[in-house]
């Protein structure tokens, strides 16, 4: 079993560690920068770096690729369908890869961008998913290259995982997520809740991550987009009455690009 550390980058990006102590070995996601995994590292030199785990291309992702590769012997898996730095496997929908002796099941998640890819690990009874920039704590991605109908379709894939699934995301957005969240819910007690509980972590400077899909049910409205609430809202702010599902999701998605 593997234990989870987050290595903030940048303003807002966390690169996770999968940390295998039995092994000593590390595996990293989406190191946008070598530093941080590098800085580890150095202050674990028991542990090696094995594998790099990328989700997407975009360089807060992927940056810190060749320098860590050319620094260990670290194999990098990422999805095919695109470009990706030191690229050694290829991952595909449905595809499965062993990581530390536990299985990762490959999911396509296009939206953010075309080729996101998801990776998701039941680990027996305790399910934890790595979900880049498509699913977010109160939020999701922006669609730079997907439309709402792929994006739609990837968080309804993610939906369909074990309530308990903890969920990995890159960014530490969760504030302005839940600000938003608020603003489509006003009525929602447990947008208000959590909002309260994130305000207190993030001005104590703590983090607000991982979260779980249960909680993401009950908070964040690109999760919502069958709720009456939610859809009512979508309609109110666009002044044109939108259906359930990919209509209400593309319009609260619009909504927060201009929020």
């Amino acid at each position: 079993m593997s234990t989870f550390i987050a290595l903030p980058a940048f303003n807002d990006n966390y690169i996770w560690l999968l940390v295998d102590e039995q092994r000593q070995q590390v595996a990293a996601v989406d190191p946008g920068d070598a530093k941080p995994v590098i800085n580890w590292l150095g202050r674990h030199p028991e542990y090696s770096l094995s594998h790099i785990l990328i989700t997407h291309h975009h360089p807060d992702h992927v940056g810190g690729v060749n320098a860590l590769k050319a620094g260990t012997d670290c194999k990098v898996w990422g999805p095919e369908a695109e470009a990706i730095p030191g690229r050694d496997r290829a991952l595909n929908d449905g595809d499965t890869i062993n990581l530390f002796g536990q299985t990762l099941e490959v999911i396509a998640v296009p939206g953010h961008t075309l080729g996101h890819i998801a990776y998701f690990c039941d680990n027996a009874g305790d399910p934890w998913l790595l979900s880049g920039d498509t699913l977010f704590a109160g939020g999701c991605g922006r669609l730079f290259e997907g439309t709402p109908e792929q994006m739609h379709h990837s968080l309804s894939r993610l939906a369909a995982l074990p309530d308990n699934t903890r969920v990995y995301c890159a960014h530490e957005y969760t504030q302005a997520n839940l600000r938003f969240a608020r603003a489509v819910e006003p009525d929602n007690a447990d947008i208000r809740v959590r909002l309260e509980v994130v305000d207190e972590l993030r001005a104590a400077g703590r983090m607000t991550l991982p979260t779980d899909l249960a909680l993401e049910k009950r908070t964040n409205p690109f999760l919502r987009f069958n709720c009456d609430a939610v859809t009512q809202a979508a309609s109110d702010q666009g002044g044109v009455s939108v259906a359930p599902g990919v209509e209400t999701f593309a319009a609260i998605r619009a909504w927060k690009d201009r929020f």
